[in-house]
């Protein structure tokens, strides 16, 4: 994914790419939550079975598998809540934009990859691999943290406030504004800043906004891209079937993105900021013609 980035955009840098990451551990979760179900839906059933004098067999057998699915019940759902816990402190905590400074993200993810190397006996093969996956990308990862903080104390100096005001104010951006606790933190540091709290509560979000996170675009583009190809690799002539998807894809107007200024545009007219014509007039089928009801 970087490398696709720094292809397509060799000037804009990508200051970790979290979206593969967290979409990992939360396969990972997901994967422990239905084996701790799986495993209960089986206990309960032989307890049925064991409550029935119709179905029982060998008392003596079916209490011994009995208490053995009691046992990974236990530990299926111990190591479900864990990962739950360690994944959520990771994606809420360490990984969001609106978070701590660098130095504390970095010691709460050596806190969660040395938690997930002391479950790894348990599952070496899934939680390893999310435990190496993390502990080889930590710099990348939290590579953003180091330039939104480099931006967070530049807003202080600006404005002259405590960094630790202007830290408040990046971490009220995680909460919604409707929310009671919004409004709380906000009246408290527009108490602290007084005239000052709109024009730092606006840096920080436009320094928020300026700070590259996770290539969301590529990720898009590439998921549409990979099930085309998936599905196509028996055509011949790649590089002419390649470059016909790239052509719909640079002409395809989005429907919907968090930017507003991407709604209703093509990758092309947003590069170019020029508009165009519908990509099917460009291919010479002609002009659109009106939907009939």
């Amino acid at each position: 994914m970087r490398a696709g980035q720094k292809t397509a955009w060799p000037d804009t840098p990508c200051h970790g790419d979290v979206f593969h990451i967290l979409q990992q551990g939360r396969t990972l979760v997901n994967l422990w939550a239905r084996i701790a179900r799986g495993t209960r839906t089986e206990r309960v059933t032989l307890e049925e079975r064991r409550a029935n004098p119709r179905l029982r067999c060998d008392d003596s057998f079916l209490d011994a598998t009995l208490e053995g699915l009691r046992r990974d019940e236990t530990r299926a759902h111990v190591l479900a809540a864990d990962l739950q816990t360690l994944v959520h402190w990771l994606e809420r905590d360490i990984l969001s934009l609106a978070g701590p400074e660098l130095a504390t993200r970095e010691a709460l993810f050596d806190f969660v990859v040395a938690e997930l190397l002391h479950r790894e006996v348990q599952d070496p093969s899934r939680i390893g691999i999310l435990r190496r996956a993390l502990q080889n990308q930590r710099d990348d990862l939290l590579a953003f943290a180091g330039v939104l903080d480099a931006n967070l104390e530049a807003i202080a100096r600006t404005h002259e406030v405590s960094p630790d005001l202007v830290r408040a104010s990046c971490l009220l951006h995680r909460k919604p504004e409707t929310s009671r606790t919004f409004w709380q933190g906000r009246n408290h540091l527009l108490a602290r800043m007084g005239r000052k709290f709109q024009g730092v509560h606006a840096a920080v979000s436009d320094a928020m906004k300026r700070t590259p996170r996770s290539s969301s675009m590529v990720e898009n583009l590439n998921s549409r891209i990979r099930v085309c190809l998936t599905n196509r690799r028996h055509l011949e002539g790649g590089r002419a079937w390649l470059g016909l998807l790239q052509f719909v894809f640079n002409h395809r107007r989005f429907v919907r993105s968090r930017c507003a200024e991407r709604t209703g545009r093509t990758p092309r007219e947003l590069m170019s900021r020029q508009s165009h014509e519908h990509w099917l007039t460009l291919l010479g089928l002609g002009p659109l013609q009106p939907l009939q009801a």
